[in-house]
């Protein structure tokens, strides 16, 4: 209804132009289409006078009366009998109300669309790669990988929906001192499997999933690596940790409906001398210098507080330039932005790495990171730890074994990504109407039920003219915004405003269900009603496919 309604106001806009004398003046007006605040004031909301206002100098309230005068005009000229009524509303919204039957006409391309309903072409194939979890494969998922897997995999799901050309990645560490440590660390288990007690590595990793891990390697090498050596077994060990792990973590992201494109290794950017090319780039264009007997980069020139080392004293490349590289990379294969997720303690990173790609000549504005705050889990009300393995850390896999793969991504979705989540334990596995997950998939499934109780096929020629109660015709507008809702969940970046739509679309159709029978022994009524219920259960299953949350048919 927002498309039909903006194809009238354009029609109308030269016309309410010429009224202020601004007849060379359409380009540069724009307006927005919105629900109004008050439901009683309209169906749809536009903020045309306050855009005209600027340039006639005029009150917005006066100039919204002219508007109206005008697009009654249009209305009345091209038979718009779609349009009930126009008014104005102080300080100068102008405000439409739509026919019933007009309303009720979205269920017709709902059903018509199906599975293709809310889809668009907003983002005019653009192509955006997005980069999330990035995990070190030094150990298994966390809770905190978790929350930035099912954003970041969800986030990809609604920006293809609405026409963007998606590529996920999985950053891949494998180089530097967490993998030496890795492989250090498993050296020791190993070796403590024969008897030999040396002490972990300063700093190593303790955590219980090494010694099963050293288990295994004994069962398939048995003592030969520890014959030949550490110096010449570490190389091997080390691969085997890292290949090891990351199959470990690549099942966990599978089974919670995560899936990437290319896992990218920071080993590749050695191999293909990437991050030497990169620094080299940076020097010719005069960003690096050499001081106390480190390369600099002079990140100061585009912002950074201060500039930061790429290069050590000792030879070694600190973080910065080989994501310097790996972004660089980013663009050259094609992609027109990046979207980073990442855990709170990189805040302070961001303004280095968007000082470096501003320095390789790519716009600030390519770059987008999102910081993935963390998640804190309760049981009974209080903070719980899972783990079964040494207490160290909640893995992504207990969560999911205890509440869920539905539940997980559910959850992780409900609240804003920039804010900390409280996980109820115990709400996740309720099934009752407490529980937003249930909730929804519950609307879901009743729907089914009806649907097949009622015996009958759902078809389009139906009687829209007896639509008429409150509660379908606010069922209906709902529906007409789920198109809106994908568009700002993309622009926005915020797969929350989804879930939040369809805990709002669950709501109205339960209270629908609790005031009105849908199967009557009235058969005109019975199938719009059941049109409008199936058309439910079109939308429903749509944005839960979105979330990667199951539509079940029974529960």
């Amino acid at each position: 209804m927002k498309e039909k309604l903006k194809a009238l106001v354009d029609r109308a806009l030269p016309k309410i132009l010429a009224e202020f004398h601004l007849s060379d003046s359409p380009k540069s007006i724009s307006y927005d289409i919105e629900l109004p605040k008050i439901k009683a004031h309209g169906d749809l909301s536009i903020n045309l006078a306050f855009q005209i206002s600027r340039l006639a100098k005029k009150n917005p309230f006066e100039i919204a009366q002219t508007c109206k005068l005008v697009l009654n005009r249009v209305v009345s000229d091209n038979q718009s009998l779609w349009i009930k009524e126009i008014n104005v509303e102080k300080p100068g919204f102008i405000n439409f109300k739509l026919a019933k039957e007009s309303i009720a006409e979205i269920l017709l391309r709902i059903k018509s669309e199906d599975e293709i309903f809310g889809r668009s072409n907003f983002g005019s194939a653009a192509k955006i790669m997005i980069e999330f979890v990035s995990a070190n494969p030094t150990g298994p998922l966390t809770i905190a990988h978790g929350r930035q897997a099912v954003i970041g995999d969800t986030l990809a799901r609604i920006l293809t929906a609405v026409g963007y050309s998606i590529h996920k990645e999985f950053y891949l560490n494998d180089l530097g001192r967490q993998i030496r440590l890795l492989g250090e660390s498993l050296w020791v288990r190993y070796q403590a499997l024969f008897g030999n007690k040396d002490p972990l590595p300063e700093d190593g990793y303790q955590g219980a999933y090494l010694i099963d891990l050293a288990k295994s390697l004994k069962t398939e090498k048995g003592d030969q690596l520890s014959k030949a050596g550490k110096d010449k077994s570490i190389q091997e060990i080390t691969a085997y940790a890292v290949n090891s792990i990351l199959s470990g973590i690549k099942k966990d992201l599978k089974d919670l409906g995560v899936t990437f494109d290319q896992f990218f290794s920071e080993r590749s950017l050695t191999e293909k001398k990437l991050i030497d090319g990169v620094l080299n780039t940076l020097k010719e264009k005069g960003l690096t210098y050499e001081s106390e007997g480190a390369l600099w980069f002079k990140s100061t020139t585009y912002g950074d507080d201060k500039d930061r080392v790429l290069r050590k004293q000792t030879g070694e490349y600190t973080y910065l330039a080989p994501d310097i590289a790996y972004h660089q990379s980013k663009f050259t294969r094609g992609f027109q932005k990046s979207v980073n997720l990442w855990g709170p303690d990189h805040h302070g990173y961001i303004p280095r790495l968007k000082a470096a790609c501003q320095a390789l000549g790519y716009k600030a504005d390519q770059l987008r990171v999102l910081i993935v705050q963390l998640t804190t889990l309760y049981r009974n009300g209080e903070p719980v730890r899972m783990s079964t393995r040494a207490g160290e850390f909640v893995t992504l896999r207990e969560l999911m074994d205890e509440v869920g793969v539905d539940a997980t991504r559910f959850f992780f979705l409900m609240r804003k990504i920039d804010t900390h989540l409280d996980f109820d334990l115990e709400l996740a596995k309720q099934k009752s109407d407490e529980n937003p997950v249930f909730y929804v998939q519950y609307a879901h499934a009743r729907i089914s039920s009806i649907i097949s109780f009622a015996q009958r096929s759902i078809d389009l020629k139906v009687d829209l003219s007896l639509v008429k109660e409150e509660e379908a015709l606010i069922l209906i507008k709902k529906m007409s915004e789920f198109s809106e809702v994908l568009k700002q969940a993309a622009e926005n970046l915020e797969p929350y405003r989804l879930v939040d739509y369809l805990r709002e679309l669950a709501a109205l159709f339960h209270k629908f269900y609790a005031q009105h029978r849908i199967v009557s022994e009235d058969e005109a009524l019975s199938r719009v009603r059941l049109l409008l219920t199936d058309c439910t259960r079109i939308v429903l299953r749509n944005g839960l496919s979105l979330l990667g949350v199951s539509a079940p048919s029974k529960m």
